[in-house]
This record gives C-alpha cells, sequence and structure tokens, in this order.
C-alpha cells in the first residue's frame, strides 16, 4: 500500500530522535536509523538535520511530513472502502473529522436523521487539518470523505469548489488562555476586549468575519486586530502561549486544554453545516434530504 518505512519517518519526527522513536516502536535505535538511512537512500533527499541536539526535519523533510500523513491516511481510508464494497446492502456516510470539525457538533442530528433513513450508516474519517488537507478533501468530497461539518460561507464554497447544508448559526465567541484576566468571566462585553490582541482569520477568508472586523475598526478602535492565515492547533497555541485572543466558535471548546472558550455580547454568528459535493451520490442526498427534515422539527 505505501512504503512502512513513512511510519518510522513520522514517528522519528514527532518525537524528535530516534532513540525516542525506538522506545515507541519497540526496536533497536539502530533499526530506526537503517530505516531512516534506507528511506532517504530511495528518496534521494535528506530529511533530517542531525545536531547534538537532536533531529530537526529539514525543508524535504517538512514537506514529506506533510504528504506523507495524508498518504498513510488515504491508504487506510482505501481499506475501510474495500471492506465497505463488501457491504452492499449498508448505506455508509464517511464523515471527515478534524480539531476544527469535530464531528460532535453533528451528533445531536444523528437520531433524528435516521429515524427518516434506519440503513444510514455513519463512518468518522480523521484528517489532519492543514491547507492542504483541506483544499484536497474539500474539493474532492464524495471520493474519500462523503462530508465535513464546518463553519462555511458563499465565497468558501465556491473557493473550496463544494457545498453546504446550513444547519445553525454559531455566534462568534472569543478563546482566552485560562491564565488569561478574562477568563473568569462567563461571558464578554465588547469592551473588555479593550486593549487587547484580537486573532482574526486574513480579510475575504469569511464575509462574516469581515462584518465583524468592519465593525470593530469603525466603531471599537481600542481593540487591536492581528490577522492569521488558517484555522489549526497552531494558531490555538499562540493564543494559549501569546495571551492574544483568539475568534473561535463554542463547538471548539475542547479543541485546547489550556483554552476557555466565551460567549460575547454582540450579534456576529457564522453559519455551520455538512459540506458536501455539489454533486452527491444518491447516499449523500439522502443525507442531505433527512438532515432538512430533521430541521423542521
Amino acid at each position: 500500500m505505501y512504503n512502512p518505512q513513512l511510519d518510522t519517518f513520522l514517528r522519528v519526527a514527532d518525537a524528535g530522535s530516534f532513540n525516542k522513536a525506538a522506545e515507541e516502536m519497540y526496536i533497536t535505535p539502530t533499526a530506526v536509523i537503517k530505516q531512516i538511512n534506507l528511506l532517504e537512500g530511495a528518496l534521494d533527499v535528506k530529511l533530517f538535520e542531525r545536531t547534538h541536539r537532536g533531529l530537526t526535519l529539514t525543508k524535504a523533510g517538512k514537506s514529506l511530513y506533510q504528504d506523507a500523513k495524508y498518504i498513510i491516511t488515504y491508504c487506510e481510508e482505501s481499506v475501510i472502502r474495500a471492506k465497505n464494497a463488501m457491504q452492499s446492502d449498508v448505506n455508509v456516510i464517511r464523515i471527515g473529522t478534524s480539531t476544527m470539525t469535530p464531528a460532535q457538533l453533528l451528533v445531536g442530528l444523528w437520531s433524528k436523521i435516521q429515524v427518516y433513513c434506519p440503513n444510514l450508516k455513519f463512518e468518522l474519517i480523521p484528517f489532519e487539518n492543514t491547507p492542504e488537507n483541506a483544499r484536497e478533501i474539500l474539493g474532492n468530497l464524495g471520493k474519500n470523505i462523503d462530508v465535513v461539518g464546518g463553519i462555511f460561507d458563499e465565497a468558501m464554497l465556491s473557493l473550496r469548489k463544494c457545498s453546504g447544508l446550513e444547519l445553525s448559526r454559531e455566534p462568534f465567541c472569543c478563546a482566552v488562555s485560562i491564565h488569561h484576566r478574562l477568563a473568569v468571566k462567563d461571558k464578554l462585553s465588547v469592551e473588555d476586549l479593550y486593549g487587547e490582541n484580537l486573532l482574526l482569520m486574513k480579510r475575504n477568508w469569511s464575509s462574516y468575519v469581515d462584518r465583524l472586523r468592519d465593525d470593530i475598526w469603525k466603531n471599537y478602535d481600542q481593540i487591536n486586530i492581528i490577522d492569521f492565515d488558517f484555522y489549526n492547533m497552531s494558531i490555538f497555541n499562540r493564543c494559549e502561549n501569546s495571551d492574544d485572543i483568539l475568534l473561535a466558535i463554542s463547538g471548539w471548546a475542547n479543541v485546547h486544554p489550556l483554552l476557555k472558550v466565551i460567549p460575547v455580547d454582540w450579534d456576529y454568528s457564522i453559519p455551520y453545516g455538512l459540506l458536501h459535493s455539489p454533486k452527491p451520490t444518491p447516499t449523500v442526498k439522502e443525507l442531505l434530504i433527512a438532515a432538512k427534515k430533521a430541521l423542521c422539527e
């Protein structure tokens, strides 16, 4: 399916040393080093910088790290798809789930949906939330993953070449470190944000974020807006480490254990729903129809 040395490569990259990776894999450091040397030789690239402080990924290593995770996930999914193909009497919806697209927000609908389509089964497909994966997965919904639950607007749907069924409007909240002065509050006012750095996704990512941004620029210049490029664990870690405030939704409350997501007293929200292919399969169509009926109850 794929070169198993990629698994070893990922272990070493995550551990930062051959010895730690060897302990996790229950093999000797010599065996780990041999696998990495063979992989570097086969690819004709240097994957690690070896120093007395440990290992760091080269540019080639960083590139392979992202792709290797996707390759391994894809191969694992291919096995699942093969098994599912043997179950022709079962309709399976493959739901993509990641840190930023947790399936928990959809769980409340499952029991209602299955009232209308009792033969529908759900399978969670985890993926790492990176710009590359977002582009690949959302642009090819229906191939490896059928639907993803997430926030969206029309511009994002057009950019990612997918469609969306709105299930709810999620109010914008603020995520702060549990050690931040505002963490003691259960609800924030706009004035609470005065003098703070507010992390917002860059302009043109979402019209809903841009409307909030414009309101702040026009009426609340006491708030310092800082742009960032993509929602992933790095931006949540930055929020926790820098004491900045991050625009979030309540569904991300469990993304980072050292952050608290707090509602804000403003009228800004963003659509949340099912992202799917513009040309959904019959099974996905059945899901979408059932979800619409469930929402009308």
